[in-house]
């Protein structure tokens, strides 16, 4: 198959239906029985490969594991869990504390130890609702409520 001098991002490839050979654009994943003539264009991304982010998460009695560093047995509600997460939050708005202060203290998270860092991470390294809203956020921005099987979080975007 590499006997062909293709252009770039180009691949020959044999298929598994017919025997016969086809072209892969390699970035779009397009595929054409003719030669191609040119090179493929590289599409461009939408977005950062990674993102880096700190987090503050509060598990209630419903998460996928209701314990943490800071308490052996979780018993609040999903409810009262928000509730201290929009506390968290109105304080780090108000600059009445930092969030990494606040993660300390009160994240159920082991990157509390860390002030919520969670380090660099791509997609698909974090549960779909958590990884959705840090990719969308701007960096030194805040979210909203994010809820996912470990409870509810707030995330800021650090890079």
């Amino acid at each position: 198959m590499a006997d062909e001098d293709l252009p770039a991002g180009w691949e020959k490839r044999m298929s598994r239906s017919t025997g016969q050979y086809y072209y892969l654009n390699t970035y779009t994943k397009a595929s054409q029985w003719d030669r191609p003539a040119k090179a493929a264009k590289p599409v461009p991304s939408s977005g950062p490969e990674q993102v880096q982010c700190s987090h503050i998460l509060v598990k209630h009695k419903d998460s996928r594991r209701p314990s943490s560093w800071r308490q052996d047995n979780i018993t609040r509600p999903k409810e009262e869990a928000a509730q201290l997460l929009k506390e968290y939050r109105e304080k780090i708005v108000a600059g009445q504390a930092s969030f990494a202060e606040l993660a300390s203290k009160y994240s159920d998270c082991s990157s509390a130890k860390r002030g919520g860092d969670l380090g660099l991470f791509a997609r698909g390294a974090m549960q779909k609702p958590f990884e959705d809203a840090a990719f969308a956020l701007k960096v030194g921005e805040l979210s909203d409520f994010v809820y996912t099987d470990s409870g509810v979080h707030i995330i800021m975007r650090t890079a």
